[in-house]
C-alpha cells in the first residue's frame, strides 16, 4: 500500500503577510473602481456594447454572490451617458381604422409637447367653433340658403296653383295635407254644387284633377330630395366655414411639426376629422367658456396623445432593470374600463412594458425569471427577432377569447438585452433551445475566484476599501483587512486562490462592523472579524456538534 506525505497545518493555511499592506486602514488606500479578476468577463461586456450588429445580446453567467448584476448596471450606466438620446413614443388614435391605433417616433421630449398642444387645440375648437358659427357672415349665407330652399319650394307650388286655376281647379292646403277642388264663376264649388254639374262636365274635372292630383304627388315626393340638397349646401357651407377655423388654429401646430411627416399626417387627419364632424364641437347652450373649455376637453379623447415612453429628463441612453420579467412587463398590455357591464378600450389604455422602456437602450434581465413566467421567453425571443413589440394579451395568443380587441401598431426597437443567470442555465439553453445562440451570440462568464498572488493581495485590499465605502461601513485596519483576505482564501478553498463572492464579503464585513460597532470602536479590527467568523461557524454546526 502506497504511503502518502502528511502535511502540517502551517502548510494548509497560508497567513497574510502584513509587508505586502502598505497602509494603516482602509481609509488610507483607493478603493477598486471594478471588481477584482474579471477581465475575462469585462472584455465580454465591452465587446458586446460595442458591435452593432444584431443578434448580439450578452449572457452573464457565474454562480450568485459575485456582483454581476451591480457590475453589468455600473457599466452599463456609465455607457449610456454618452450615448444618443432615446426617442419618446406615443400611441394615437387610428380615424381610419379606430382597432388598430398608431405609433409616432418622436425626439427626447416631444411626445409630452405633442400632447399638451393636442390638448390645446382641443380646447380652442371648443371655443372658437361655436363662436365661427355665431358670425355675421355664417347667419347671412345660412339664411340665403334657407331662403333660397323656401322660395324654390314656394315658386314650385305657385306655378302648379296657376297652372291648376287655369284648367279651373284650385290647389287647397289643409291640415290633413294639399285637396283639388274645381272652380266655377272664381269660386270654389262644394260637393253639393259640384254634383249638380252635367255628367260630361264632372267628367271632364275629374280627369283634370286626377292630372293634377298626379303633379301634385310628384311634387311632394321631390321634397324629400330638395330638403337633401337643402340639407348638403348647409353642410357644405359648415364644412367651409368649419375650414376656416380650422386652418386658423391648427396652421401653427401642422408649422411645427412639418419635419416629422408621421405627425404631420396624424395633424392632418385629425383636421378632417373635426371638419367632418363639427357638430360634436357645437353645444346647444351658449358660446363655451374658455374656463369650461378645458374640462370639455377630457370628452374628446380621440384626439388625445397616449404617452407610451417620455425620454424628457433623460441625459443618455435608458438602461433598464425588470425584476419581475412577465410577459405584459416586457411587452405591455392592454387595459380595459367597464360601462355599463362591458369591458371597454382604446388606444388610451395601452401601457408600456419594459422592452418600450428600454428602447435605444439597454435591458437588464434574469435568465430564470424570465424563463419561469409563461410565455415571457418566448415573447422576449419573438422582440428581438422581429425587431419589433407586438402588444398581444395572453387570452389572445392562446385563442382563449372571440371579442375583438385592439390591435395596435407594432414598435420598432433598437435594444440591447441583458440576461444573467447561472452556467448551468446558459448551457442547458444553448443545447436545447436552437433560437438562443442565434439572439445572444456574446457570453461573459465570472469567474469566482483569482490567483492569490502579491499583486492581488494588495488589489483584493483595495476591493475591501471599495465595498467599505460602498456600504457606509467602518473602515478596517491592517490586521482586519488580513484577516479578511484570509476567510477569503479559505471561501476559495485553496491557499492559492482568493474567493471573488462579492455578496459573503460584504455580509462578513457587516457582520465584523456590527461587532465594532457593539464595541463602540471607530475601526473594524482583527477580533471584530475573528468574531463574525466564529458566530458565523457556530450559527451554522449545530448539526456537526450533534
Amino acid at each position: 500500500m502506497k504511503n502518502h506525505e502528511s502535511l502540517a497545518p502551517d502548510e494548509l493555511y497560508q497567513s497574510c503577510n502584513f509587508g505586502e499592506l502598505q497602509f494603516e486602514s482602509t481609509a488610507d488606500i483607493k478603493p477598486l473602481e471594478q471588481l477584482l479578476g474579471q477581465e475575462r468577463a469585462l472584455e465580454a461586456i465591452e465587446f458586446s456594447v460595442d458591435i452593432e450588429q444584431g443578434g448580439f445580446n450578452l449572457f452573464v453567467l457565474g454562480p450568485s454572490g459575485l456582483g454581476k448584476h451591480r457590475l453589468v448596471k455600473e457599466l452599463l450606466d456609465q455607457r449610456a451617458v454618452g450615448e444618443t438620446l432615446p426617442y419618446d413614443w406615443c400611441y394615437v388614435n387610428n380615424f381610419t381604422n379606430p382597432q388598430q391605433p398608431l405609433i409616432l417616433k418622436l425626439d427626447a421630449g416631444m411626445a409630452q409637447q405633442l400632447r399638451k398642444d393636442m390638448e390645446q387645440l382641443v380646447e380652442d375648437l371648443l371655443t372658437s367653433l361655436p363662436a365661427s358659427f355665431e358670425s355675421e357672415e355664417y347667419r347671412t349665407r345660412r339664411q340665403e340658403i334657407d331662403d333660397k330652399f323656401k322660395k324654390r319650394q314656394q315658386q314650385v307650388f305657385e306655378q302648379l296653383d296657376r297652372d291648376a286655376k287655369e284648367q279651373g281647379i284650385a290647389v287647397l292646403r289643409t291640415p290633413a295635407g294639399y285637396t283639388l277642388a274645381p272652380i266655377i264663376k272664381e269660386k270654389v264649388v262644394g260637393p253639393e254644387e259640384y254634383n249638380k254639374l252635367p255628367e260630361e262636365e264632372q267628367q271632364r274635372y275629374e280627369r283634370i284633377i286626377e292630372e293634377f292630383q298626379l303633379k301634385l304627388r310628384n311634387l311632394i315626393q321631390e321634397i324629400p330630395l330638395r330638403q337633401r340638397e337643402h340639407h348638403q349646401e348647409v353642410k357644405a357651407l359648415k364644412k367651409e366655414i368649419s375650414r376656416m377655423t380650422v386652418d386658423q388654429l391648427i396652421g401653427w401646430l401642422e408649422q411645427r411639426y412639418k419635419d416629422h411627416p408621421r405627425v404631420a399626417a396624424y395633424i392632418s387627419s385629425v383636421k378632417e376629422d373635426v371638419i367632418e364632424n363639427v357638430q360634436n364641437f357645437l353645444r346647444d347652450d351658449e358660446n363655451v367658456d374658455p374656463g369650461d373649455a378645458k374640462s370639455l376637453a377630457a370628452e374628446f379623447r380621440q384626439y388625445g396623445i397616449n404617452v407610451l415612453v417620455d425620454n424628457s429628463g433623460a441625459k443618455g441612453a435608458p438602461v433598464i432593470f425588470e425584476d419581475n420579467p412577465t410577459h405584459q412587463n416586457l411587452i405591455g398590455r392592454i387595459e380595459h374600463v367597464a360601462q355599463m357591464g362591458t369591458l371597454l378600450t382604446d388606444f388610451s389604455l395601452i401601457k408600456p412594458g419594459a422592452l418600450h422602456r428600454a428602447n435605444g437602450g439597454y435591458l437588464i434581465l434574469d435568465a430564470r425569471k424570465v424563463l419561469t413566467h409563461p410565455f415571457a421567453w418566448e415573447s422576449l425571443k419573438r422582440a428581438l427577432s422581429s425587431g419589433e413589440i407586438k402588444i398581444e394579451s395572453l387570452e389572445q395568443m392562446l385563442s382563449l377569447v372571440s371579442t375583438r380587441s385592439l390591435e395596435p401598431e407594432p414598435t420598432p426597437i433598437d435594444v440591447k438585452v441583458v440576461l444573467t443567470g447561472e452556467p448551468l442555465l446558459y448551457y442547458l439553453l444553448k443545447a436545447y433551445d436552437p433560437e438562443f445562440s442565434l439572439l445572444f451570440k456574446v457570453s461573459a462568464d465570472f469567474s469566482d475566484d483569482t490567483d492569490r498572488s502579491p499583486e492581488n493581495t494588495l488589489l483584493y485590499a483595495r476591493l475591501i476599501s471599495m465595498l467599505q465605502r460602498r456600504e457606509k461601513i467602518r473602515p478596517l485596519n491592517k490586521a482586519a483587512v488580513a484577516r479578511v483576505i484570509e476567510q477569503a482564501s479559505r471561501m476559495a478553498e485553496d491557499a492559492e486562490k482568493l474567493s471573488l463572492h462579492v455578496e459573503t464579503l460584504g455580509d462578513l464585513l457587516h457582520e465584523a462592523n456590527y461587532r465594532a460597532g457593539k464595541d463602540g470602536s471607530d475601526l473594524v479590527r482583527l477580533r471584530d472579524v475573528q468574531c463574525a467568523i466564529d458566530k458565523s461557524r457556530y450559527r451554522q454546526e449545530r448539526i456537526r456538534d450533534r
